[in-house]
């Protein structure tokens, strides 16, 4: 009796583990395949932009913004993820991204939605300077952020060659070892001192 407890022990136990496993690995497909959506996604987007920032007129000026303003954005995203410590950076910066977002999608109703064309090039300064002063702020991180990566790399630097400095130093300054001490020589029999020649 003793031993089929046991055994049924050990089976949920296995049952478990492989559920997991199971649960585990759909999960990292899902993610992975929802990263792939993702990126082909953002590709046609990018296309679709490019297309329409080589427009000229409202339409054009409209894609052109928020081609400028994607690039800010991912640049200063990138800039941002290299360095971990910069925990309250990426906080301002998300929030940046909200307002970012908004933006972009009034822009693009503008784009797509609004058949007339006086009215979205009358509201195209506002949202025009409203991109630019986004995209101000993120640069504005963004050469922050690497201005520290820079200066960190260089103190580091400094001070690795300071190092290198003093080991290369105390290699070039050794103290000789001194000479072995010559023994005695031994005297040879019958050449004693005080031995009449």
């Amino acid at each position: 009796m003793d031993i089929l407890i046991t055994l049924l022990g050990l089976s949920f136990l296995a049952f478990l583990v492989v559920a997991g496993l199971v649960v585990w690995g759909a999960r990292a497909v899902a993610r992975r395949a929802a990263h792939a959506r993702d990126d082909i996604r953002r590709t046609f987007t990018d296309a679709m932009l490019n297309a329409r920032a080589a427009q000229p007129g409202a339409v054009g000026d409209a894609a052109r913004t928020r081609r400028e303003l994607r690039a800010a954005l991912d640049s200063t995203r990138a800039a941002l993820r290299a360095d971990a410590s910069l925990a309250e950076a990426r906080a301002l910066f998300e929030q940046l991204t909200g307002h970012a977002q908004q933006l972009d999608r009034e822009l693009t109703a503008l784009m797509t939605g609004e058949p007339d064309r006086a009215r979205l090039a009358a509201r195209l300064p506002e949202l025009r300077t409203r991109a630019d002063r986004i995209r101000r702020s993120a640069d504005s991180l963004r050469f922050a952020a690497q201005e520290r990566a820079h200066r960190h790399d260089t103190e580091a630097l400094d001070a690795l060659h300071d190092q290198i400095d003093l080991e290369a130093n105390a290699l070039r300054h050794w103290t000789p070892a001194p000479a072995p001490e010559a023994p005695p020589q031994a005297t040879p029999p019958g050449l004693d001192k005080g031995t009449p020649s």
